[in-house]
């Protein structure tokens, strides 16, 4: 009998890394049926097909793809990076984008019911091109701020989707 050596049990796993998204699809889908299910039916509904159907077929399916792609990859199927793509795999992870990229995104979450979307979206729309590598001072804020005002009015006013405005809700 053979005892498996720690670096051959960190190769198993970093030839099968696959497994990480299935167990991911398993996570989505195990929350997405477990919401649907609760989901309250009422007896008034219209039709034969009722507010759970989507969420139940959408996370069935999530469970169906997660057991088919784990049993591809424990029978040696490997992904493969498009043709096109030139990343250098062996490069580490840039990591001051990622924070900056979350820390742009949660700035939003927190400010936007504070200052209004027009005003948190802007600072979004900045920080992700900030922490993209865009430098430029005047058109970067500008840009962003147009992109946000835009994004307002054609989820508010053109597709009756609310947004916080804050204090700009009385100027659209």
């Amino acid at each position: 009998m053979t005892t498996v050596t720690k670096p051959e049990r960190r190769s198993w796993l970093r030839d099968h890394s696959e497994l990480g998204i299935c167990a991911l699809l398993v996570v989505l889908g195990v929350l997405v049926l477990t919401d649907a299910l609760r989901i309250p039916t009422d007896f008034a509904q219209r039709g034969p097909v009722g507010p759970k159907a989507v969420p139940i077929l959408v996370g069935s399916l999530l469970l169906i793809v997660a057991a088919l792609l784990a049993r591809d990859v424990l029978r040696g199927g490997k992904g493969e990076a498009e043709a096109g793509e030139d990343v250098d795999l062996s490069a580490p992870a840039d990591w001051r984008t990622v924070l900056l990229l979350c820390g742009a995104f949660l700035a939003n979450a927190v400010l936007i019911g504070v200052v209004g979307f027009p005003i948190s979206g802007a600072i979004l729309f900045w920080g992700a091109a900030y922490a993209l590598g865009s430098r430029n001072l005047v058109r970067d804020p500008l840009i962003a701020a147009g992109l946000s005002i835009f994004t307002f009015v054609v989820f508010n006013n053109l597709l009756g989707v609310p947004l916080p405005g804050g204090p700009l809700m009385e100027v659209f």
